[in-house]
């Protein structure tokens, strides 16, 4: 048996993608447009050989509430340095949930709600601004 993906339905494609792909650094590996069914699927890994995707659907014109997507979970992955890829976030506008004060977790959300779960591969010495602040919200 292989793991294949996780599929998130997603409100805004273009918002979805700028927090996946510029955010997180994931990559598009391929996009299904079906225009019968009225949806999008994209496929995006970490790395150029991925052992499992993320499936983003976005279902074209659909008002259905995907709710505070606090039933899913959260999605995780390990970062070269986790103290910049949470500044390039927050740059960007995204508010760090759980900051990373211990150098090796942290918590942001998408623009969908689903929580996701950084984790410094190994450990970082604590740093400023992050090891002094607070939690914000949830995750």
């Amino acid at each position: 048996m292989k793991y294949l993906h996780t599929m998130v339905r997603v409100r805004d494609l273009d918002a979805s993608l700028r927090f996946y792909c510029e955010g997180l650094g994931l990559k598009e590996m391929r996009r299904m447009e079906n225009a019968a069914g009225k949806f999008t699927l994209i496929f995006l890994a970490a790395g150029e050989t991925p052992n499992a995707e993320i499936e983003l659907t976005y279902n074209w014109g659909s008002e259905e509430d995907y709710g505070t997507a606090r039933n899913f979970g959260h999605l995780a992955f390990r970062v070269d340095n986790i103290y910049d890829t949470c500044a390039r976030l927050q740059a960007m506008g995204y508010l760090i949930s759980r900051p990373p004060r211990d150098g090796h977790m942290a918590f942001v959300r998408s623009p969908d709600l689903i929580s996701i779960e950084l984790l410094q591969e190994g450990h970082l010495p604590p740093q400023e601004p992050w090891a002094s602040m607070a939690n914000t919200g949830v995750w």
